[in-house]
């Protein structure tokens, strides 16, 4: 086959990169609902374990982030994604062969490894293009389009279970990454020619490490950005329990989490129009002290052992200003840690995506073994979280200040 070398309409590399973003998204979204009947076969004598399937892929997919981007900028786009992608299919397959939970947790994490190809990939594929406000605007469409997975993803996966099992949950993962390789294949130029990619240095990663983290700003952005994300993966990770065992709705969470999904995509669309307005610490202090509030309300109204309307009522409540919390805060910390780092950006972004990822897992899973059929463990957890992250939010300087 002779390798494409025009480039694509726009509409169509929009929905192309929209759609290998998704990989993520679909990897993780469509698991909630089959995650009591894995638990039930893998692990009956501790159904909190199951959790681990979600926090195990995204410790996966940190690990995987610190090497694509080095990766894809030494060998190509093509490559790495394509690569990727097979490692992605294989590790589906095993998942769908385990009968332990040792070897499913081993399979996610494997999972996860390949999907952070598209993950960084596909940002990259963007910026190889498209610069500056056209890239900024292309990267919103891929946005809208990608903020759909998360509604529906659930549903999909609901549905897939209820009529072939949740086996059938990573056939559905094969066939969605192959036909989005296939395509990707079949249709997409490599962007990246020979003259301007860089040799893999580890030393060179290193550096840019320990010159992230000698720089107040950035060290601090990394930080906070690791809470926000710990936050999110916290609820994540035990949401379709509280849910199930807590409020009776393991029938139609689908549709719970995909109308949250829906309210909590509208924060990035908020956050475009107030950002230039407010500045970027002012959102992320103001959603972090919001969050404080909600926690605090959350965590008495379940001591209180209030009427089910409104405990199920401010427990979605809850879930949904996370979500949004997530939409106002992740990207302006990207931007606050990226401000002084322009010489050494795509190093900086495998990073500040890595070190947040893998330090939300472990902040997120030990929360989820300590499920006790409400959302107390959480919500705690959120509240500690957002309060040393607000914390820190107060310690953020911007460039010649004192």
């Amino acid at each position: 086959m002779t390798p494409p070398t025009k480039r694509l309409p726009q509409s169509e590399f929009i929905a192309l990169m929209a759609m290998l973003a998704a990989t993520v998204a679909f990897s993780i979204d469509a698991m909630l609902p089959a995650l009591p009947e894995i638990g039930a076969s893998l692990s009956p004598n501790n159904l909190n374990n199951a959790q681990l399937i979600i926090t195990s892929f995204v410790l996966g997919m940190g690990v995987g982030t610190l090497l694509t981007g080095p990766l894809s900028d030494a060998y190509g786009r093509k490559p790495i994604m394509v690569g990727g992608a097979v490692v992605y299919v294989a590790a589906c397959a095993l998942a769908w062969a385990a009968q332990s939970l040792e070897v499913m947790l081993m399979a996610r994490v494997i999972q996860g490894l390949g999907a952070a190809a598209p993950r960084v990939v596909a940002i990259a594929l963007v910026r190889d293009i498209y610069a500056g406000p056209n890239m900024a605007r292309i990267m919103s469409f891929v946005m809208v389009v990608f903020s759909l997975v998360p509604a529906l993803a659930p549903t999909l996966g609901h549905y897939i279970i209820l009529g072939f099992g949740w086996r059938a949950i990573f056939v559905s993962f094969m066939l969605f990454s192959v036909i989005s390789m296939f395509w990707f294949s079949l249709r997409q130029p490599e962007t990246l020619t020979a003259e301007n990619r860089r040799p893999l240095s580890i030393s060179a990663l290193g550096q840019a490490m320990s010159e992230m983290f000698r720089h107040r700003t950035a060290r601090l952005s990394i930080l906070i950005q690791t809470l926000t994300s710990g936050m999110l993966f916290t609820v994540l990770s035990s949401t379709q329990q509280v849910f199930d065992i807590t409020f009776g709705q393991g029938e139609v969470f689908h549709l719970w989490f995909g109308a949250i999904a829906i309210l909590a995509a509208s924060s990035s669309v908020l956050n475009a129009r107030i950002v230039m307005r407010l500045g970027m610490r002012a959102i992320i202090k103001g959603m972090f002290t919001a969050q404080i509030v909600i926690s605090v309300l959350t965590i008495v109204i379940t001591l209180a052992n209030a009427p089910y309307w409104l405990a199920l009522g401010t427990y979605v409540f809850w879930v949904t200003s996370n979500f949004f919390q997530a939409g106002l805060t992740i990207g302006n910390l990207n931007a606050l840690a990226m401000e002084e780092m322009g010489h050494i950006a795509g190093l900086a972004a495998s990073i500040i995506a890595s070190i947040s990822t893998i330090g939300a897992v472990i902040f997120a899973a030990p929360i989820a073994w300590m499920f006790n059929g409400t959302p107390l463990p959480m919500a705690i957890g959120v509240l500690l979280a957002a309060s040393l992250a607000l914390w820190l939010t107060n310690k953020i300087k911007r460039p010649g200040e004192t």
